[in-house]
């Protein structure tokens, strides 16, 4: 939910993910600051992508030598989300700087052209004071980031100046510490217009037209039959060997393809092309 401050140059948007986000974690077993973690990367990618004027995808990641080793979330343009955590075997955090240790976090927006990424090294404080600084080095435009999440949903809150238009530091002051006033409990129930009010009481705010966001894996048969090439003829022959089929299984969406004999057979002739398929 888009929305703007009729008195200031500061535009805002507002994210509630409840059915989107208890699908993405349906097929995993995260533990609750991974999920928690992972929450707040659904929330934030979601909000960046509706920042932007673009076609295409944008690809938040975490790296690092803590737990955490690689966190990847995913949005379109048309707020299509996708996302999975990896973590070290055995492992347990109880704050985000164990969890994301000498990491850093890597923006993407593909447009179908020329990549564009930004990295920045993680705060060890948050996700959200991460982004913020990725906002102010990356693209010099100063923000403010609030996320919240549990396993039932995910939320945010993104503030940011217009750019060429001047903003009072007290008034921009403000926003931020009302924004770090969002709390889970915010987004129980109907999230959306009342959270706007109830957060900016003492501002006129314009709120613009929502938009809706879904759990969308791009997952394919084809795809996965590209990443079996890509492994060579071989190897695929000889997990085939071994197994009697080779079963992958795509950490986004939890689909699990198989590939027996035949499969494998057809899959290293040249020439063979194989119809789409997708997951919802």
């Amino acid at each position: 939910m888009p929305f703007g401050f009729e008195s200031m140059p500061v535009r805002g948007a507002l994210i509630h993910l409840s059915r989107t986000w208890r699908r993405m974690l349906r097929d995993h077993d995260y533990d609750p600051l991974i999920t928690e973690t992972l929450g707040h990367a659904a929330a934030a990618t979601g909000l960046i992508a509706q920042s932007l004027k673009f076609d295409g995808a944008i690809t938040l990641q975490i790296q690092g030598s803590g737990i955490l080793r690689m966190l990847v979330m995913q949005c379109t343009s048309e707020l299509d989300l996708r996302g999975m955590a990896s973590a070290a075997p055995g492992g347990a955090a109880m704050e985000f700087a164990d969890l994301v240790e000498k990491g850093h976090c890597a923006v993407t927006v593909d447009s179908g052209d020329r990549p564009y990424q930004g990295i920045v090294d993680i705060d060890d404080t948050s996700l959200a004071a991460s982004l913020e600084h990725y906002f102010l080095r990356s693209v010099q435009l100063p923000s403010h980031m609030a996320l919240v999440a549990n396993a039932e949903v995910a939320g945010g809150l993104l503030l940011q100046q217009v750019p060429g238009q001047p903003i009072e530091d007290d008034d921009w002051n403000r926003l931020h510490l009302l924004a770090k006033t969002l709390a889970i409990r915010d987004f129980d129930g109907d999230a959306g217009i009342r959270l706007i009010g109830n957060l900016f009481a003492e501002d006129d705010v314009r709120v613009y037209t929502p938009r809706a966001a879904n759990f969308r894996c791009r997952c394919s048969r084809q795809k996965t039959e590209d990443v079996l090439k890509m492994l060579g003829e071989t190897e695929s022959r000889e997990t085939l060997a071994e197994q009697g089929r080779i079963e992958v299984i795509c950490e986004y969406c939890g689909r699990q393809r198989n590939f027996d004999a035949v499969d494998v057979e057809r899959l290293f002739i040249e020439n063979v092309v194989q119809g789409p398929d997708s997951v919802q």
